[in-house]
């Protein structure tokens, strides 16, 4: 239960030293600065705006020259690359590579130009083959495209929407220009929806025969030229080469430029670190010699940042409790075995100031149930390695994803341990593949026992797991009320439900029908189920008189009380939540002994052999992903809905400290 304890820090300096304080705070990365109204009429706010977003253009100017050199020069990454995280840089290298970044935003542009190049030259390209395109229709033509004709001959250039032999064309003409002679008309090319033509006449018959073909949808060529289209092509073809030339040319430039990625990257890091910091330089109040900030920091971190702020700097800096009005952030600190849970708690809510950190009394249930929901060996063995290997092979890998896989492995621990007291190696693999292909009995027996041959006794335990995981809660909610000195109220809210939900389990367990029912290898004594029974008769009476009290109205505090004695029923179907321990780990048991009987169905040869490899590999890895899936979010959905509910409401701010918050590397302090 590992909440920091957070000091509050107010500063006051003079404001030629605003830029170099905010610059170690920054490195330091522990203050989560706090934008107040300082008193007085003195202090005003600078408008870093502009800047800020000068800063913010930069950096995506050089992201953007980064996934132009990505896609134009692609990275190789292999399938696990995702779980690399940042590449680590020392605060020397990037405070060098900030220096270098003028240089390198020239470069960015001169990618972006390139690229830019690249997609006008194909544009260019794609356009002058559509022109020539066009085109090939009339390459029998030796005339050119714009050709009107002599002094005494009017020259027609254009095509039919339909396809038109010379022969129809012919006859519709003379059709519809019987007066006129000394017309010929040759069909160039023709087409399903297009056929083009040329035809020649008098010019003085040239009115009447351009109304003619109009009248049959005649349209002359959408592009023309001086030139016969033969030569047009030939000039077209050369302007697509130079097109397609210049491109590659940039394409080559720009690959030239692809091992500045990483230099780039990190520039575009520290440009944003800039903006960030600008940010933070526009939310100060300052006056014409002197500002004042405020924040958030870890109680352990106050005196050495203070120390090394007053030895640096002329300065007041004082570190204090925050109010009982204040909200300081949530930062969690726990070992080894509990920070991994850490994740599960944010993806719920931050504990609010006056709660504690649920991850170590979390962690241990958290990994029990996930074993016994997923509870096969051979699985946890598979998750263990996985973890592990993850783990060792990515030593730069991200926090949080380094939490998760720490989890995993330690759910994959729990599930091996279930596995072998449950006795499921892969389900019934061992006895199914000896049996099939070696036609001999072999098993491994269960440390405890099998759930497939006795699922009541799984039920009842699992029933067990989830008092003591609701009965923990209650207790954590103990603690917090006797934390606060709210002793009656841990009394009313804690011992009275103890005393009501304990009494009646102990009373139902001396029941003859559940002793029969379970078959429980004890026997509750009438003494002790009498003594139950007083004790749960005492803490109903205590909870229907105590439930209410925060009315004063003895009627509306009595009712209350009823519908508070009525939440028993909650604790009767939060106990019934458990049994989904049960199902997902019989779920588990039976799908593996389905996929292993599946694949034994064609014996024991080489062909059954290489039948049961494909089944087995292919079942086993769905079964195996499908639980995998199920145990986490149920796991969650008994931490968040049954375990949380008894003590936790949340609430709480994370903590965001002022820092080189940097997208694609790790800047890590030499130690």
């Amino acid at each position: 239960m590992a909440v920091v304890p957070m000091k509050r820090l107010e500063l006051f300096a003079l404001r030629r030293d605003r830029k170099a304080i905010l610059e170690l705070l920054q490195r330091r990365g522990v203050v989560e600065v706090e934008c107040t109204q300082a008193s007085g009429e003195v202090f005003r706010q600078a408008d870093t705006s502009q800047a800020q977003q000068e800063l913010e253009t930069q950096a995506r100017l050089l992201e953007q020259a980064v996934e132009l050199l990505d896609h134009t020069v692609p990275v190789k990454k292999g399938m696990l690359s995702f779980l690399a995280g940042r590449k680590p840089v020392t605060w020397e290298e990037y405070q060098r590579q900030g220096q270098e970044a003028p240089a390198l935003l020239e470069q960015a542009r001169e990618i972006l130009r390139l690229g830019k190049q690249v997609t006008d030259s194909e544009a260019q390209a794609q356009r002058l083959e559509a022109q020539l395109e066009t085109l090939k229709p009339w390459m029998p033509l030796d005339l050119p495209l714009d050709a009107k004709g002599t002094g005494s001959t009017r020259v027609f250039l254009g095509s039919f929407p339909q396809a038109l032999e010379e022969g129809a064309l012919k006859a519709q003409l003379a059709q519809r220009l019987p007066q006129v002679s000394g017309m010929e008309a040759e069909v160039l090319s023709c087409q399903a929806q297009q056929t083009c033509v040329f035809l020649v006449c008098l010019r003085q018959d040239a009115a009447q025969v351009e109304e003619a073909l109009r009248s049959m949808g005649f349209t002359y060529p959408a592009v023309t030229s001086p030139l016969p289209p033969s030569q047009q092509a030939k000039a077209l073809e050369e302007e697509i080469r130079g097109a397609r030339k210049e491109r590659e040319d940039a394409l080559g430039e720009i690959a030239g430029l692809a091992p500045k990625r990483e230099e780039l990257l990190l520039a575009a890091d520290y440009i944003s670190a800039r903006a960030e910091k600008y940010q933070v330089l526009g939310e100060l109040w300052q006056s014409p010699h002197t500002f004042c900030l405020a924040g958030y920091l870890p109680a352990e971190d106050a005196p050495g940042l203070v120390g090394e702020l007053e030895s640096r700097f002329t300065l007041l800096a004082e570190v204090a409790e925050p109010g009982p009005q204040e909200d300081p952030p949530v930062k969690l600190k726990n070992n080894f075995f509990t920070e991994p849970v850490e994740g599960v708690v944010e993806g719920y809510s931050l504990p609010s100031r006056h709660e504690v950190d649920p991850s170590a009394v979390m962690a241990f249930f958290y990994y029990v149930l996930f074993g016994m929901m997923l509870s096969d060996a051979a699985y946890g063995i598979l998750t263990v390695v996985g973890s592990a290997f993850a783990l060792r092979k990515f030593p730069d890998m991200e926090l949080k994803m380094r939490k998760t896989l720490r989890m995993f492995l330690f759910c994959g621990i729990s599930t091996t341990v279930w596995g072998v007291l449950f006795g499921s190696y892969f389900g019934d693999a061992i006895p199914v593949i000896a049996q099939t292909f070696f036609h001999t009995e072999i098993t491994v027996p269960a440390l405890w026992f099998e759930p497939l041959d006795d699922p009541m006794r799984l039920l009842i335990f699992s029933f067990g797991v989830g008092v003591a995981h609701l009965f923990t809660g209650l207790g954590v909610q103990f603690y917090q009320l006797a934390k606060q000195k709210k002793y009656a109220d841990a009394l009313y809210d804690v011992v009275f439900w103890y005393l009501l939900v304990g009494g009646l389990i102990v009373v139902l367990l001396s029941t003859e029908i559940f002793q029969n029912i379970a078959e429980l290898p004890f026997v509750v004594p009438g003494p002790v189920a009498a003594v139950a029974g007083v004790l749960a008769g005492i803490g109903a009476v205590g909870i229907l008189f105590t439930a209410g009290r925060e009315s004063r109205n003895p009627v509306k505090r009595f009712l209350k009380g009823l519908y508070g004695l009525y939440g028993v029923s909650s604790y009767l179907s939060d106990i019934l939540s458990y049994s989904r321990l049960l199902a997902l780990g019989l779920a588990t048991s039976v799908i593996s002994t389905v996929f292993n009987q599946l694949g034994a169905m064609l014996g024991g040869g080489v062909v059954g052999a290489i039948f049961f490899a494909v089944v087995f590999l292919i079942g086993h890895s769905m079964n195996m992903a499908i639980n995998l899936l199920g145990a986490y979010v149920h796991t969650n959905r008994l931490q968040f809905v049954e375990f949380f509910g008894k003590f936790y409401e949340g609430g709480g701010r994370a903590y965001a400290p002022f820092a080189a918050n940097t997208k694609h590397f790790q800047i890590k302090e030499e130690k």
